[in-house]
């Protein structure tokens, strides 16, 4: 028997999603990089940005463990943990709609706010994070589980995201783990425009939970007190997504209670019969 996985995906952010509390999924090391990179690939395996495992946790309902399209395990991905709520909860691992999980970066809630059909909307809580640093008068550094660089533009349609995201996330500044890149258009106090460079994907992606998140925080931080606003509206190319949390009292401390709301959509489910289908004899036998 092979083993069965789900396609989800989140504003246009898609995954492959396995039950792997039963270890069936079992390749480690260098193999498992190789493996999901290639299971990953939209030419010849079954295409995501990310294939995320959901295992057991002895603290929480499931542990999810989230690997970037280039097979190497990634920082927390927002839209990622929408996806395996939806997932945990359409296959019964979790029959509540109120869940805990555990990430790379700690333990999180998730909420169902909403289910018809094959889409879930699904409201995801974030650890707290830092106050932005900034870079220059337009660019700021947030970590919302991931590094991410906030840059503010007027004309984000026009920008080449793959080619000035590649150069930035590359740069000597950012070495060796890189950073993601995000060029935000700020509408108005409530509402923004964001097109993400993710690393490991090492592409433009359609959204990215933790991009936007951290696109919100910066927002909010540039803008100034003048123009408080404390729930965001983000537009990304895939869809819309909702960013809300409770600005720090004092400018240097953290943002608390954020929490990322977007859908969450059942795309197909499949059987990889042979996962290490299309590697050589040498990197199975690894």
């Amino acid at each position: 028997m092979g083993v069965i996985f789900h396609k989800y995906q989140g504003t246009g952010n898609d995954f492959i999603l396995i039950d792997n509390r039963t270890g069936h999924f079992t390749p480690s090391g260098d193999q498992r990089q190789q493996v999901i990179a290639r299971l990953c690939n939209r030419h010849f395996g079954i295409g995501a940005d990310g294939l995320i495992l959901l295992e057991d946790d002895q603290d929480a309902d499931f542990k999810m463990l989230y690997f970037n399209a280039d097979g190497r395990e990634g920082s927390l991905c927002g839209n990622g943990s929408r996806c395996a709520a939806a997932f945990a909860h359409s296959t019964g691992i979790v029959k509540q709609p109120d869940m805990h999980f555990r990430a790379i970066d700690g333990e999180h809630a998730a909420e169902i706010i909403s289910h018809e059909g094959n889409e879930y909307m699904i409201k995801v809580w974030l650890n707290d994070v830092r106050h932005p640093t900034r870079i220059n008068a337009n660019a700021y550094v947030v970590h919302t589980g991931s590094p991410h660089l906030v840059v503010f533009s007027d004309e984000i349609n026009g920008t080449d995201v793959f080619s000035e995201g590649q150069t930035i996330r590359n740069s000597d500044r950012w070495a060796p783990e890189g950073i993601n890149v995000n060029f935000v258009k700020i509408h108005d106090q409530k509402s923004l425009s964001v097109r993400t460079y993710e690393r490991g994907v090492e592409n433009e992606t359609l959204s990215c939970g933790t991009g936007v998140t951290a696109a919100a925080i910066a927002a909010y931080t540039h803008q100034g007190k003048e123009k408080p606003c404390t729930e965001m509206k983000v537009r990304a190319p895939g869809g819309k997504l909702s960013v809300a949390f409770t600005p720090p009292e004092q400018n240097s401390g953290p943002f608390t209670g954020i929490h990322l709301t977007g859908p969450a959509v059942f795309v197909f489910k499949g059987e990889m019969i042979d996962y290490f289908c299309g590697l050589t004899k040498h990197q199975k036998d690894r």
